[in-house]
């Protein structure tokens, strides 16, 4: 008889196996010598794989077994660090630690765990090789992951505009990122993905929990759809703030972000070319956009405005009001209440949100942290302070808004306390910095405006 491990005393976490059948590829982890844990990701109507990918296909999936182990490496801690088929390639190992590193900076900041030296994937010494992978002629069509929120569908909706071919894809099974994927009139690719049973039974004996860079482990799984279905893109939409920290802690940065922001883009995009297909790009269509920017060209967009939801808290679900996609709570409500208030008229906001949120006195402190007045920004997709502030200024400055109690609040405590310079919209509205858009898709940009 097996005795129950106790997750937060194991020493090793093992990457036992990998593999793929008939549109299912088994991910297995271990602690020490425990009981394996098994995840399985399912591809819808897989085709045959063409022999001239098996290999571009291989790499792919060992890189996803290595991403997604983090959901798992997170319940334990241990020391060491275990790899079945062997030591890692530098570039594949220098991806990995820092997607562990950086991936779980506000896990261990929120544990009072530092993983700095501590998380090392062993590494064979030898350079990558190759200097490009092989070119597949991959069919020129982009997967364009949705998220239920706005800016997977502004992203969407400029690639639309090129003609481009592309498919709205998504992982999980929230009928809410459904109901979205369904509204852009792209064809849709929802995959399932599984979690090992065996890690809620790791939660119930004391396993350290928290964030994870769950961005980073869909990425890899799409480049696995990539290869399997046949696209040469895959674009996300992740804006310029996704790169900034969100408060930093003992030398280290902690950003909620990390695998949104570009740092992991380039990594990422300049692993697949060189350990899977030099015409597999991987890009954020938006990077060079800021939140608000984005927010501008989604409000534009409104035969989305009754499904879209950015809410974490409601976020299963789709039902016909706006409080079953709103709790009116969370940073996320906050954020994109407050960023989407100075384009759309008002009656329009309410409309959406179902109420109010700057006439509700007790939503101050959510409001002050979004502006990093007396506190950081949250722990959360939002965008950055300066941001929020501009959006609040703005608003102050309108009638139809002066009188709210949240905005009447601003200017008359906080604003004095600011540099009204420092707080105009447009400068936001500009595009600027660098990205990863491929020339073939150079023409969305435009269409964001």
């Amino acid at each position: 008889m097996t005795h129950p491990i106790q997750p937060r005393l194991t020493q090793l976490f093992r990457f036992v196996r990998c593999s793929y059948a008939n549109g299912v590829a088994e991910l297995v982890y271990a602690f020490d010598q425990g009981e394996e844990l098994i995840e399985r990701i399912s591809f819808p109507n897989a085709p045959d794989m063409p022999a001239a990918r098996k290999h571009a296909f291989d790499a792919a999936l060992k890189l996803l077994h290595l991403f997604a182990g983090v959901s798992y490496y997170k319940a334990g801690v241990p020391p060491k660090i275990e790899v079945a088929e062997g030591p890692l390639d530098d570039a594949t190992a220098n991806l990995l630690d820092d997607l562990y590193l950086h991936g779980l900076a506000e896990f261990a900041y929120r544990n009072g765990l530092d993983l700095r030296g501590r998380l090392v994937f062993p590494r064979s010494g030898e350079p990558s090789g190759k200097v490009e992978a092989a070119t597949l002629h991959l069919p020129r069509r982009t997967l364009v992951p949705i998220g239920g929120g706005k800016d997977s569908l502004v992203a969407a909706e400029a690639i639309k505009q090129t003609g481009g071919e592309a498919t709205a894809v998504w992982v999980g099974n929230s009928p809410l990122i459904a109901a979205c994927a369904e509204r852009t009139g792209l064809p849709t690719l929802n995959i399932q993905r599984e979690l090992a049973p065996g890690l809620f039974e790791l939660n119930r004996l004391g396993a350290w929990n928290g964030h994870i860079p769950v961005t980073a482990v869909n990425s890899a799984i799409l480049a696995v759809a990539a290869i399997l279905y046949g696209y040469d893109s895959i674009a996300f939409a992740n804006e310029r703030s996704a790169s900034a920290a969100t408060l930093e802690y003992d030398g280290q940065q902690v950003n909620h972000q990390w695998s949104k922001g570009y740092a992991f883009e380039q990594m990422f995009s300049d692993w697949l070319h060189t350990h899977v297909a030099a015409d597999l790009d991987y890009c954020s269509l938006l990077r060079s956009h800021s939140e608000l920017a984005i927010t501008r060209a989604f409000a534009r967009l409104a035969p989305y405005f009754d499904v879209f939801s950015s809410c974490n808290r409601n976020f299963k679900i789709l039902g016909p009001k706006p409080a079953d996609r709103w709790c009116g709570q969370c940073p996320k409500c906050h954020f994109v209440f407050l960023a989407l208030a100075p384009f759309l008229p008002k009656p329009r906001l309410l409309g959406i949100f179902g109420r109010n949120l700057l006439d509700d006195e007790t939503q101050a402190a959510g409001f002050d942290a979004l502006l990093e007045y007396h506190d950081h920004k949250p722990f959360e997709c939002v965008g950055e302070g300066a941001e929020a502030r501009a959006a609040m200024y703005a608003l102050s400055q309108r009638p139809e808004w002066q009188e709210d109690a949240l905005v009447a609040r601003f200017r008359h405590e906080i604003l004095p306390q600011l540099d009204a310079a420092q707080l105009a919209l447009e400068p936001w509205m500009q595009a600027f910095g660098e990205h990863r858009v491929p020339t073939r898709l150079k023409a969305a940009l435009a269409a964001i405006g």
